[in-house]
């Protein structure tokens, strides 16, 4: 895979000996595995494949590895067998999709449905710019609804950060911050406690 860095392309490669992973600056020396650069590369790969996972039933490394490459990733099958077991991924008894340990869709469903609860009771205003969402709540409120928002798990989402009354949350990209957005005005909306803006 190559990633940009300033105006340094950069590429992965594995060496066919070990497999290890190492990255290369075309036309500058080696930069080996713990360079900033490789560093945020595999760091977003393994977000892609997470991605991947709690979207799509992918039952091999070598379907993984496909839909990678549709994002843009050429990862060897050596990096991907890494990825997987560095992610904890785990095959379901039912279908032997991957996907990540503890995920059951019971848990998943009760997580969801916390959530709803939470948006709901707590979800005031809701600003989107980009990918990053800004959520208001009453003084006080924040933290109950970012932990129902952490516990929930989307696919979607990164992380949280929360004060006393607002809630920074950060996605992917600006996609599914539009995604997100829709999600949650639509269920306060649903039951009218968060008023349609014109």
């Amino acid at each position: 895979m190559a990633a940009s860095t300033g105006e340094i392309t950069v590429d992965a490669v594995s060496t066919p000996a070990t497999g290890e992973e190492k990255c290369f600056a075309r036309g500058f020396p080696a930069m080996y595995t713990d360079s900033p650069a490789c560093i945020f590369m595999k760091r977003y790969r393994q977000s892609a494949i997470l991605d991947l996972v709690s979207r799509e039933a992918i039952c091999s490394q070598d379907a993984l590895g496909r839909q990678l490459r549709k994002r843009g990733f050429h990862a060897t099958q050596a990096t991907i067998s890494r990825d997987i077991k560095e992610l904890q991924l785990v095959k379901r008894a039912s279908d032997g999709a991957y996907e990540r340990p503890g995920v059951t869709e019971g848990a998943r469903g009760l997580a969801d449905a916390a959530l709803r609860r939470a948006i709901v009771e707590y979800l005031r205003r809701v600003d989107l710019v980009q990918q990053l969402l800004v959520l208001r709540t009453d003084p006080g409120l924040a933290q109950p609804l970012a932990l129902a928002i952490d516990n929930a798990d989307l696919p979607e989402v990164v992380g949280t950060v929360a004060g006393d009354d607002t809630i920074l949350v950060i996605t992917r990209h600006a996609r599914a911050g539009r995604e997100v957005t829709r999600l949650f005005e639509g269920w306060a909306m649903d039951d009218r406690a968060y008023p349609r803006r014109s």
